[in-house]
């Protein structure tokens, strides 16, 4: 039978600089078990014809769809609980919030080395996921029972929470926030897997799995935003956090229902260990000098890597220093250094080091994207509160604005995989249409023009307030809160280029055996950027209520000057980008 023209055309993957590399293109008699390595659930290599694919990612992505809502179904309206139910200021739920979703986006850190090194992927997911579950159940039952609420305000006076009930609220938000680390690197990578790389169709089909697995992920945030919080505002919040418990228990069934047709990939032990070797071997060789011939350097014949799970990478002229960690000395030759790592090291361990290394500065600019973004649950919902909420008779919450946010990304996803990649692809001739760098910097500058949205917006809202005499009031103002609209569809839209960019930049450039690992990088730009923002609120707070002043962000933002905020936010990533810009120019792509 004739091999499809689209299987046998010449595909290129774009380098850095705009340099292109031919991408591996499908052998003849192709094997019936896929050629990444991969195995099914019972340790044997797996069937390409039994495991993986759609079928497997199908029950993937509805775990993900499930504990999204779940995640959401909480995050979405924390800081409206936090005022209202715990009676905290603007500046500090804004703060808890914050800081709690950094802390959502830090864990991953600990559940990546999980998988990587010891568990796998299946069984880091499932872990963490029960620990979820306990961290939604405590949260459940704090918003439940009496006893661990603070009595109603009377009036203006509002009793603040107690020790214990601080205690069980913020221990159950906790519990969440250590679930989700464990779960949120893994899921997206496992779904990937189930991908054989060395198979130029199903490749394609990887690319297309990063859009729709975050396609998923704003359905379930679509439904929290919607459903979720008017039950939480109107029927209690009780019944509120129920509801994202039940849903969690059937991401639970739905990822552990398809476990025979899951590709697993082994753990490859400690990738930290691997880089302190790689350390470690180079300094003990400092006065060693690298061979102009790269091919006396260490690595082990045949084609796989002496890393389980991971296949050999080209040497690279970068970063020479770490070369000298695969120099095999006449010491070496005479010992027994080729079994100790922190002698000797292969190539290919020497190149994970310097990916990583590669991959920082693009890692270190999209912090400021995700500061960015933090606005979306808290700022952006305090200034939704001082807004016109009322369509007829019928009161908006806040919160549910971030809905126009997961429509912007509902619309654009299919949109960018459609339409946008078949024209992009035509024009550059890569299978990706875009580089991932490419839909970063695209996302980047979406997101400066969200911040000024919301910037013109503040200022229009503070001109009504100035000419209807209501600085001193702490009330709405006469102007619809759908003013918002255009500044939630903006940070949607530039989600799905620089968000999903991210994630699949840091899956396709890592090392095969720290897959897990990049992906939590890319979750902890949300988690550093959640910080930042929350040091920047800190520090405006500090130096804008300087003698006796509001500040920028008072209790009473009719007193205060949002709208700045909103700017330097926005001048911030203006600068961020321009580095972005030259980092990415000089960005190196991987060869394995």
């Amino acid at each position: 039978m004739e091999e499809p023209a689209e299987d046998r055309r010449l595909q290129v993957r774009e380098e850095g600089g705009g340099d292109q590399e031919p991408l591996l293109l499908p052998q003849q008699g192709a094997s019936l078990y896929t050629g990444d390595g991969s195995v099914d659930i019972n340790g044997c290599p797996a069937l390409k014809h039994a495991t993986g694919n759609w079928r497997a990612c199908f029950f993937i992505l509805g775990d993900e769809c499930c504990e999204r809502l779940a995640y959401y179904g909480i995050a979405k309206n924390l800081v409206t609980y936090l005022k209202t139910k715990l009676h905290q200021g603007n500046l500090e739920a804004a703060r808890n919030v914050i800081t709690w979703q950094g802390t959502c986006y830090l864990t991953p850190l600990i559940g990546a080395i999980l998988a990587d090194s010891y568990w796998g992927k299946y069984w880091t997911i499932a872990v963490f996921s029960a620990i979820y579950f306990v961290g939604l159940a405590i949260l459940t039952l704090s918003a439940s029972l009496p006893a661990l609420q603070p009595p109603i305000c009377s009036g203006s006076i509002c009793p603040e929470a107690s020790l214990l009930q601080y205690a069980v609220f913020f221990s159950g938000l906790y519990m969440i926030a250590l679930g989700t680390g464990g779960i949120k690197p893994c899921v997206s990578s496992f779904g990937a897997d189930q991908f054989d790389d060395s198979d130029p169709a199903e490749r394609v089909k990887k690319g297309s799995f990063f859009n729709w697995f975050y396609f998923c992920i704003n359905l379930g945030a679509f439904v929290s935003g919607t459903v979720i919080v008017w039950i939480q505002d109107n029927s209690g919040w009780g019944i509120g956090f129920a509801i994202p418990t039940i849903f969690m228990a059937l991401a639970i069934a739905s990822f552990f229902v398809a476990s025979n047709i899951y590709r697993f990939q082994k753990p490859g032990g400690s990738p930290l260990t691997r880089v302190c070797q790689v350390v470690v071997a180079a300094f003990r060789k400092w006065h060693t000098k690298v061979p102009h011939d790269k091919s006396l350097l260490y690595e082990v014949d045949g084609q796989i890597s002496v890393i389980e799970g991971s296949r050999k990478l080209e040497h690279t002229s970068e970063l020479e220093f770490f070369d000298k960690a695969a120099i095999i000395s006449s010491a070496d030759a005479k010992s027994d250094s080729f079994a100790n790592p922190w002698r000797l090291c292969t190539v290919t361990q020497v190149e994970e080091l310097k990916i990583l290394i590669r991959m920082f500065p693009i890692w270190a600019t999209t912090i400021i994207f995700n500061a960015v973004y933090a606005q979306n649950s808290s700022l952006f919902i305090e200034q939704g509160m001082v807004l016109d909420k009322r369509v007829g008779s019928f009161i908006v919450p806040p919160a549910s604005l971030s809905t126009f946010d997961v429509i912007s990304v509902i619309i654009w996803i299919p949109l960018y995989d459609k339409v946008l990649v078949p024209i992009a692809r035509k024009f550059t001739g890569r299978e990706k249409g875009f580089s991932e760098l490419q839909r970063i910097g695209i996302g980047l500058v979406l997101s400066i023009l969200a911040m000024l949205s919301a910037a013109l917006v503040e200022l229009r809202r503070l001109e009504i307030v100035r000419s209807e005499g209501l600085i001193h009031e702490k009330v709405p103002v006469p102007m619809s809160i759908f003013w918002q609209i255009p500044q939630y569809f903006l940070v949607g839209a530039a989600e799905v280029f620089a968000a999903i960019g991210q994630v699949e930049f840091f899956y396709d450039e890592a090392p095969d055996a720290m897959r897990s690992l990049c992906s939590a990088f890319a979750l902890v730009t949300v988690s550093t950027g959640s910080y930042l923002s929350s040091i920047i609120l800190t520090l405006v707070s500090h130096f804008t209520t300087q003698g006796g002043n509001p500040g920028w962000i008072p209790d009473n933002l009719n007193e205060g000057h949002l709208d700045r905020f909103f700017s330097l936010i926005a001048g911030i990533s203006f600068v961020n980008l321009l580095v972005f810009t030259v980092c990415a120019m000089r960005y190196r792509y991987k060869k394995a």
